[in-house]
């Protein structure tokens, strides 16, 4: 599928740098830029009731006073970073709009998932992957609350929609699956797909009696150059093993599903960055 609306999601905090990512992704691919930005958690709670005690209900007021400051301040650095991201994307010639959350950490999700939806793909940048709070929200609602796929581009990568070539995580999985046909574009206009299995079993069903052959093979027909790689773990996690095989392949990008229960969506990010950390900074392309 061709990717035509694109959502980068970034904190008010945030440096400009993962709009700036999703901007060159959309001039270089005629794609929409859909940004949204999230603030701190808002006030909670109501105003108390005027206790018995006169320097507790002053303490209270004075509290509540700090919290109005807090949001005011908080509001004004929103909408800055708001007219700043509009300014910046004014300039580049392309489609954009520009939009503003303001929530609990409880509501980032849905905010996500309500804009990931009608979107192609969701961008995370380096900024975002490094955000431990608000990264697993915006994964959870983009990745997981919408089967929409996620490029994660961490700092230092080349950032592309038109990778030449492409190292595929397979492993004749569900999700696997959903990745292979989400990326279909990527993969078909790539110069080099590298289909790689690890440690592959010959079964009558899931891998079939050729490990590989038969995803290669649906490739091939929607254009793709496919090469099938099934290599040894020789005792390493298959995610050591693929990432080595991006190195030895020059690969720029790998396709892979993303697993993981609700329970462990937030060890499925931190898995994601220590494993980027410790790996060559390439584009992830995850879909589940």
């Amino acid at each position: 599928m061709a990717f035509k609306s694109v959502l980068s999601v970034t904190g008010a905090h945030h440096s400009d740098k993962d709009v700036t990512i999703a901007a060159g992704l959309c001039a270089e691919g005629g794609a929409n830029l859909s940004v949204l930005i999230i603030g701190s958690p808002p006030l909670c709670g109501s105003i108390p009731e005027w206790p018995k005690r006169r320097a507790a209900a002053i303490a209270k007021l004075e509290k509540r006073y700090r919290q109005i400051e807090k949001f005011s301040h908080d509001m004004a650095i929103l909408e800055k970073t708001s007219r700043d991201i509009q300014k910046q994307l004014g300039a580049l010639w392309i489609c954009y709009d520009v939009d503003t959350e303001y929530c609990d950490q409880d509501s980032v999700g849905d905010a996500v998932r309500q804009r990931a939806l009608c979107s192609d793909l969701t961008i995370v940048g380096p900024a975002l992957l490094n955000d431990i709070d608000l990264g697993p929200l915006v994964i959870n609602g983009s990745l997981f609350d919408t089967g929409k796929p996620v490029l994660v581009v961490p700092k230092g990568a080349e950032a592309t929609l038109s990778p030449r070539r492409v190292l595929v995580g397979w492993d004749s999985r569900v999700e696997a699956s959903r990745a292979v046909r989400e990326a279909l574009e990527l993969l078909s206009g790539a110069e080099e797909v590298r289909l790689t299995l690890v440690d592959p079993e010959v079964t009558c069903t899931g891998n079939g009696i050729e490990p590989g052959a038969d995803v290669a093979a649906y490739l091939t027909r929607h254009g793709a150059r496919v090469s099938v790689d099934r290599l040894p773990s020789a005792g390493k996690p298959a995610a050591t093993v693929l990432a080595q095989h991006a190195i030895d392949t020059s690969a720029n990008m790998i396709v892979m599903g993303a697993y993981g229960s609700r329970r462990l969506r937030e060890r499925l990010f931190g898995g994601v960055r220590r494993w980027i950390e410790a790996k060559p900074p390439l584009p992830l392309f995850l879909a589940r």
